[in-house]
Protein backbone atom coordinates (compact mmCIF):
# COMPACT_ATOMS: atom_id res chain seq x y z
CA UNK A 1 0.00 0.00 0.00
CA UNK A 2 1.12 3.53 -0.82
CA UNK A 3 -0.13 7.00 0.29
CA UNK A 4 0.52 9.92 -0.88
CA UNK A 5 -0.97 13.71 -0.71
CA UNK A 6 -1.16 16.63 -2.58
CA UNK A 7 1.32 20.09 -1.22
CA UNK A 8 -1.29 21.41 1.05
CA UNK A 9 -2.98 18.08 1.89
CA UNK A 10 -5.93 18.79 1.07
CA UNK A 11 -6.06 15.61 -1.80
CA UNK A 12 -4.98 12.51 -0.03
CA UNK A 13 -4.47 9.19 -1.50
CA UNK A 14 -4.03 5.34 -1.62
CA UNK A 15 -2.52 3.20 -3.67
CA UNK A 16 -3.35 -0.35 -3.39
CA UNK A 17 -1.52 -1.66 -6.17
CA UNK A 18 1.94 -1.86 -7.74
CA UNK A 19 3.36 0.61 -10.01
CA UNK A 20 4.41 -0.52 -13.57
CA UNK A 21 6.26 1.18 -16.35
CA UNK A 22 7.84 4.43 -13.83
CA UNK A 23 9.94 6.46 -16.40
CA UNK A 24 11.32 9.97 -16.58
CA UNK A 25 9.44 12.06 -18.86
CA UNK A 26 11.34 15.04 -20.42
CA UNK A 27 8.43 16.17 -23.51
CA UNK A 28 7.53 19.42 -23.08
CA UNK A 29 4.09 18.75 -21.40
CA UNK A 30 5.26 16.83 -18.71
CA UNK A 31 8.32 19.94 -18.24
CA UNK A 32 5.22 22.42 -18.11
CA UNK A 33 2.97 20.44 -15.87
CA UNK A 34 5.73 19.76 -13.36
CA UNK A 35 7.78 23.01 -13.38
CA UNK A 36 10.65 20.76 -13.49
CA UNK A 37 13.18 19.26 -16.22
CA UNK A 38 11.36 16.54 -16.09
CA UNK A 39 8.27 14.27 -13.96
CA UNK A 40 8.26 10.66 -12.92
CA UNK A 41 5.50 8.97 -13.75
CA UNK A 42 4.18 5.42 -13.22
CA UNK A 43 1.04 3.29 -14.05
CA UNK A 44 -1.42 2.06 -11.65
CA UNK A 45 -4.51 0.57 -11.96
CA UNK A 46 -7.63 2.25 -11.73
CA UNK A 47 -9.43 0.30 -9.85
CA UNK A 48 -5.72 0.12 -7.57
CA UNK A 49 -6.64 3.86 -6.43
CA UNK A 50 -8.50 5.35 -3.55
CA UNK A 51 -9.29 9.07 -3.04
CA UNK A 52 -9.10 9.37 1.01
CA UNK A 53 -9.94 12.75 0.79
CA UNK A 54 -10.49 15.83 -0.94
CA UNK A 55 -12.04 14.48 -4.19
CA UNK A 56 -14.20 17.31 -4.36
CA UNK A 57 -11.20 19.06 -4.58
CA UNK A 58 -9.45 17.87 -7.35
CA UNK A 59 -9.65 19.69 -10.62
CA UNK A 60 -9.15 18.67 -14.42
CA UNK A 61 -7.39 20.38 -17.15
CA UNK A 62 -8.03 18.36 -20.78
CA UNK A 63 -4.69 19.22 -23.12
CA UNK A 64 -5.93 16.70 -26.02
CA UNK A 65 -9.09 15.30 -26.45
CA UNK A 66 -9.69 12.28 -23.71
CA UNK A 67 -6.47 13.12 -21.76
CA UNK A 68 -7.03 14.49 -18.80
CA UNK A 69 -5.05 15.69 -15.93
CA UNK A 70 -6.23 15.73 -12.31
CA UNK A 71 -5.05 18.10 -9.62
CA UNK A 72 -5.69 19.55 -6.37
CA UNK A 73 -7.51 23.09 -7.01
CA UNK A 74 -5.85 24.95 -4.16
CA UNK A 75 -2.18 23.87 -4.17
CA UNK A 76 -2.14 23.00 -8.40
CA UNK A 77 -0.44 19.88 -7.42
CA UNK A 78 -0.68 17.13 -10.21
CA UNK A 79 -1.53 14.44 -8.44
CA UNK A 80 -2.92 11.54 -11.86
CA UNK A 81 -3.58 11.33 -15.66
CA UNK A 82 -5.95 9.42 -17.20
CA UNK A 83 -6.74 8.63 -20.85
CA UNK A 84 -10.09 7.26 -22.56
CA UNK A 85 -8.02 5.38 -24.77
CA UNK A 86 -6.48 3.56 -21.83
CA UNK A 87 -10.04 3.79 -18.99
CA UNK A 88 -7.84 0.83 -17.00
CA UNK A 89 -5.14 2.73 -15.84
CA UNK A 90 -3.95 5.78 -14.32
CA UNK A 91 -0.86 7.74 -14.82
CA UNK A 92 0.39 8.43 -11.35
CA UNK A 93 3.07 11.22 -10.64
CA UNK A 94 5.15 9.99 -8.11
CA UNK A 95 6.19 12.92 -6.50
CA UNK A 96 2.82 12.58 -4.89
CA UNK A 97 4.13 9.67 -2.99
CA UNK A 98 4.57 10.03 0.85
CA UNK A 99 5.58 6.13 0.87
CA UNK A 100 9.04 4.48 -0.29
CA UNK A 101 8.19 2.53 -3.28
CA UNK A 102 9.64 -0.92 -4.04
CA UNK A 103 9.59 -0.23 -7.90
CA UNK A 104 12.06 1.92 -9.79
CA UNK A 105 12.52 3.89 -13.09
CA UNK A 106 13.59 2.16 -16.21
CA UNK A 107 14.30 4.31 -18.83
CA UNK A 108 14.09 8.48 -19.85
CA UNK A 109 11.67 8.93 -22.33
CA UNK A 110 11.13 11.72 -25.11
CA UNK A 111 15.21 13.06 -24.19
CA UNK A 112 14.84 14.25 -28.24
CA UNK A 113 12.55 17.54 -26.69
CA UNK A 114 13.97 17.73 -22.98
CA UNK A 115 15.50 20.67 -21.47
CA UNK A 116 18.80 22.19 -23.41
CA UNK A 117 20.01 22.58 -19.56
CA UNK A 118 19.66 19.54 -18.60
CA UNK A 119 21.55 16.43 -18.48
CA UNK A 120 20.10 12.73 -17.91
CA UNK A 121 22.45 11.13 -15.09
CA UNK A 122 20.51 7.78 -14.00
CA UNK A 123 22.42 4.69 -15.28
CA UNK A 124 18.77 4.31 -17.90
CA UNK A 125 17.95 3.90 -21.20
CA UNK A 126 17.49 7.13 -23.20
CA UNK A 127 14.51 7.03 -25.54
CA UNK A 128 14.26 10.39 -28.58
CA UNK A 129 10.20 9.66 -27.65
CA UNK A 130 8.26 6.51 -25.93
CA UNK A 131 9.88 4.06 -25.16
CA UNK A 132 10.11 0.56 -27.73
CA UNK A 133 7.21 -1.69 -26.70
CA UNK A 134 5.47 0.99 -24.98
CA UNK A 135 1.67 -0.84 -24.13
Amino acid sequence: MYYGKCLCGDVTIEVSGEITEIIHCHCSLCRKNSGTAFATNGFINTSDLKITSGKSKLGVFSFKAGRYRHFCRKCACPVYSSNDNDPKRLRLRLGILDSQITERPSAHIFVASKANWELPTADLPSYSEFEPNRK
